[in-house]
């Protein structure tokens, strides 16, 4: 069966963490039950690796790697198409800024969980904060953008010259013109530009290898919320690599998935109990348009996907 060789990579990793990771503390104060170093494989060409086993929001996926593609850095394009999976970022700035004059949004992630109360009150300023992202170009500008993330680093990185590099748009030219290259690699991960970044990259960096008319892409990921973010993750890049495959005359070979910290949240334990009871399902399928020649010309009603049956929706807290 098709999920077999897919789908079961993902739900083994959540095994073993469970089985043999440890308890450790994080950033967000969350606790997490971690382990270091794991590798998954993901054959594309049996079945796109969308989640079967719970329902993964496939047009969010879409929409934030368009995102990444065309170096956007602000929430706004995002919003504009219903996409809230950066708001919690962008709005941290927004709270702790001396600008902000409303409720006291201190751990705001955490309080909204437990306090409904708290609760009403996130929500009525994060609805607040959306809309002045959305109307206000002024305010967007200030509190939409998230430092130079990944978009930036793809499309634009600044050398010690004082030029940038589109380190995206020279691999694809280098797979065109020399498919047997080892230097096919895009770096998110830019230490000068760390700490002015609402969240440093977790996929920091990813490889192309092009044999037999294939293209496939390895990813490291320093840090993986296997819950919440790692379904995106491989959904993501698995994208990524069908879309400059479409765009090099290729076809897509594997996604290979290498993670460093792989991390369960404490608060996604029962979601997860949940998910592992349930059985697999075929995997959809991806349709990129044929008509788009250019990566960068990319739309969001240009990527479908068919045959998608999943499990219904797990919903969990996201880590902040």
């Amino acid at each position: 069966m098709t999920v077999q060789s897919t789908e079961v990579e993902y739900l083994e990793l959540l095994r073993h963490v469970l089985a043999t990771g440890v308890k450790k503390e994080d950033r967000t104060g969350t606790g997490t039950i971690s382990t270091f170093g794991y590798q998954m494989r993901f054959d594309l060409n049996k079945g796109f690796p969308l989640l079967t086993t719970k329902r993964v929001p496939f047009k969010l996926i879409v929409s934030e790697l368009l995102w990444f593609i065309k170096g956007d850095t602000n929430i706004r394009y995002l919003l504009q198409h219903n996409n809230h999976i950066w708001d919690e970022w962008a709005f941290k700035r927004w709270v702790e800024s001396t600008d902000y004059n409303g409720p006291d949004m201190t751990n705001f992630g955490l309080r909204s969980q437990t306090d409904d109360g708290f609760n009403g009150l996130y929500k009525e300023q994060m609805e607040k904060f959306i809309q002045l992202v959305l109307t206000d170009d002024e305010f967007a500008a200030k509190y939409g953008e998230l430092g130079n993330v990944y978009g930036k680093q793809w499309r634009e990185w600044r050398t010690t010259q004082g030029e940038t590099i589109d380190q995206l748009k020279d691999v694809i030219a280098t797979i065109k013109k020399n498919p047997d290259s080892r230097r096919l690699i895009v770096s998110a991960w830019n230490p000068e530009d760390v700490p002015s970044m609402a969240l440093p990259p977790c996929h920091t960096m990813f490889q192309f290898y092009v044999i037999n008319g294939k293209l496939s892409c390895q990813l490291y990921q320093r840090s993986g919320d296997i819950f919440l973010g790692i379904p995106f993750n491989i959904a993501s890049y698995a994208l990524l690599t069908h879309l400059v495959a479409q765009e090099c005359g290729l076809e897509a070979g594997e996604f290979i998935h290498t993670l460093g910290d792989a991390h369960i949240y404490m608060n996604h334990l029962d979601q997860i109990d949940i998910q592992l009871q349930r059985d697999m399902r075929d995997l959809p399928v991806l349709a990129i348009n044929p008509d788009v020649k250019s990566i960068f010309d990319v739309e969001v009603e240009d990527i479908t996907i068919e045959n998608y049956q999943p499990h219904p929706t797990i919903k969990a807290p996201v880590a902040v």
